[in-house]
């Protein structure tokens, strides 16, 4: 039997491409500490973590306040199930619902199951409040859009990676342009329309930001029209784009809105969908649940780590350090071929490499920028995602500015 302390990064990378599905395809690193916004390989070389597990690692890798919560709730209970009340549950679904605003909240553990949940409480909703037909509820979502990868999200993808060969399809939803309130206002005037399920940008298309004022204006539609606006903030949410919210941005509160990823820190599976009363208690016994959902882990974890995104001002640290980066970029960019476009909010930012989507540029550059010392990952070919945790300091991040530069000066396709 193998020593696993001893395997080497190769090694470990042979055995995941062994005995693991395909369905992802990893940069080559092996990672095996983190803290902050430092992470090690397993040879102990280090890196900044410009990638945040996709956001979930908002507040740093190892925050000691959270992990502290974890253990010593570990310690303690970690899972009732829903068939018995447990004494943080409802502490946490106070602290949460007052934090964000809504009168309940459906806890659950994946973005993906919030984001199902969701579409299962907006459609109840126009059933049994708007008066739609039996089976006939139809929800608008945008072209280009990630929500997950159930049979059901993918269902209304427009990428061919995510839907090829995995039909039938759930029906019922509506695809139109992202960023077109014209294309939205056409498609709110069809027959039993529930909802309208955006992304307030679309981080996995490439972290594409809408226009100033077309959140408000989709909110404004669907008001007109007696829509739900649900909003995924299972990426730009907690605090990564320089507000709480990226909604806050223009100052429009959801009707549904999804969470996960860092509401949890990226210690612990934690998703939930927020609405009021009007809207969530459509839910009945028995309807919806999941046997790990508001477990007492995720509750204190949880709690823990909203304190984190106050306590440390993560918002405020995103909005000033995400419009450096952005003017730094664009610097870089002034006297770089390779790049020709930067764009984002807060610290959810992309950079365009001046390629094809079929390429291996971006690929080949992010492999550079590990060997550099510095960690991202391509998105749809020719975009790279720079989303670095939330506790940077101005410091570390012109480390990671200077990284970035002296890789694009000195890369060759």
């Amino acid at each position: 039997m193998v020593t696993l302390d001893k395997l080497s990064s190769e090694e470990l990378m042979q055995l995941e491409d062994r005995y693991g599905a395909h369905n992802y395809h990893p940069l080559p690193v092996v990672l095996a500490k983190g803290e902050g916004v430092y992470v090690w390989d397993v040879e102990g070389k280090k890196y900044f973590d410009f990638l945040s597990a996709y956001s979930a690692v908002n507040q740093g890798h190892c925050h000691p306040k959270i992990v502290k919560a974890l253990t010593d709730q570990a310690q303690t209970l970690t899972l009732t199930s829903r068939a018995f009340y447990n004494d943080t549950l409802g502490v946490y679904e106070k602290f949460v619902t007052e934090y964000f605003g809504f009168d309940k909240v459906l806890p659950m553990n994946s973005g993906a199951e919030a984001v199902e949940t969701a579409i299962k409480i907006a459609r109840k909703w126009g059933y049994e409040k708007k008066g739609v037909a039996e089976n006939q509820a139809q929800i608008i979502v945008c072209e280009q859009n990630f929500h997950g990868r159930t049979t059901t999200i993918i269902s209304f993808s427009s990428d061919p990676d995510a839907n090829t060969h995995f039909g039938p399809f759930t029906p019922g939803f509506i695809r139109i342009p992202y960023n077109d309130l014209d294309a939205l206002a056409e498609a709110a005037k069809q027959p039993n329309v529930i909802g309208f399920l955006v992304e307030p940008i679309q981080g996995e298309a490439g972290v594409y930001v809408p226009d100033d004022g077309y959140l408000a204006g989709a909110k404004e539609l669907c008001s007109k029209n007696n829509i739900l606006f649900i909003a995924d903030e299972v990426q730009t949410g907690i605090a990564r784009t320089g507000k709480l919210l990226a909604v806050d941005h223009e100052n429009v509160k959801p009707d549904i809105l999804i969470l996960g990823k860092a509401i949890s820190g990226g210690v612990y599976p934690v998703s939930a969908v927020f609405a009021n009363d009007d809207i969530m208690m459509v839910i009945k016994p028995g309807q919806h649940g999941s046997t790990f959902g508001g477990n007492p882990l995720a509750a204190k974890v949880a709690i823990a780590a909203l304190e984190v995104v106050t306590d440390e001002k993560l918002a405020e640290n995103s909005e000033r350090l995400g419009k450096l980066f952005r003017a730094e970029m664009n610097r870089i960019i002034e006297k770089a071929d390779l790049i020709v476009k930067v764009r984002g909010k807060g610290l959810l930012n992309a950079i365009i490499v001046n390629d094809t989507e079929q390429s291996k540029t971006a690929w080949n550059l992010c492999v550079e920028l590990k060997n550099n010392g510095l960690l991202a990952k391509p998105t749809h070919g020719n975009i790279i995602r720079f989303a670095p945790p939330l506790v940077m300091t101005e410091d570390q991040l012109m480390e990671c500015v200077a990284i970035i530069e002296k890789t694009i000066m000195n890369f060759q396709k």
